[in-house]
């Protein structure tokens, strides 16, 4: 249902488009791995993943679970909280791992966070955290990276400004873009498979980025 609710509203708010890399392959029991730039990001990249054929497990911060109706409905379809900082944070990665072995696949942001900057221009992923990779090495999952842009120009900067741009949206309808890039089996130890995920996730946002003109995927 997430996944159709994200499908359908996200039309209204801006223009979605859709690419991925020849070798792209969304095959069950992969790790997706998306960049993280808003809070209008995931409803980006599940309207994307569904006009692919895929409707993943999300995992996202736990604090989603305590608004109504959004957290029941999160809890209901088994999407996976993870609490940073807390003792139960590992928790996460073992429903993700199981997640994975029943033929889902798990949608993760490594960066653990969105970025602090006021404006709605994109930029590179941020540093990952070690999630991911120890997520990947547990379970042998191939990691697809997914780039996206543009949902900084739905919601980004202060409270304030992520309202209005979340009222204007409608009017302005601004450019989506969401590319998939294909699977990486990531090797070595946690901090070269980090390396390795940050790598082709860079990649994957810069093609999506460079499709709506922005300046930083340009000059790089």
């Amino acid at each position: 249902m997430l996944s159709r609710l994200a499908d359908a509203l996200v039309p209204a708010f801006g223009r979605l488009s859709v690419t991925a890399h020849a070798g792209a392959d969304l095959a069950p029991g992969s790790i997706i791995a998306a960049n993280h730039t808003s809070l209008a990001d995931p409803a980006v990249v599940l309207a994307a993943l569904r006009r692919l054929g895929v409707e993943p497990v999300v995992m996202a911060a736990a604090g989603l679970w305590r608004i109504p109706v959004l957290g029941p409905l999160l809890a209901r379809e088994g999407h996976i909280p993870v609490r940073r900082g807390h003792r139960s944070a590992a928790d996460a990665l073992d429903l993700a791992e199981a997640a994975l072995e029943r033929g889902r696949l798990v949608l993760m942001y490594a960066e653990g966070g969105i970025p602090t900057r006021r404006d709605a221009g994109e930029a590179a992923p941020g540093a990952f955290r070690s999630g991911l990779a120890r997520l990947a090495e547990r379970t042998g999952a191939p990691v697809v990276p997914l780039g996206q842009a543009g949902s900084r120009r739905v919601t980004s900067g202060s409270a304030a400004k992520q309202i209005t741009g979340l009222a204007t949206a409608p009017l302005r309808r601004p450019g989506l873009h969401v590319h998939v890039g294909a699977p990486v089996g990531l090797t070595g130890d946690s901090d070269t498979r980090t390396r390795q995920a940050h790598r082709a996730v860079t990649e994957a946002w810069r093609t999506a980025a460079a499709r709506l003109g922005e300046p930083a995927a340009l000059a790089a």
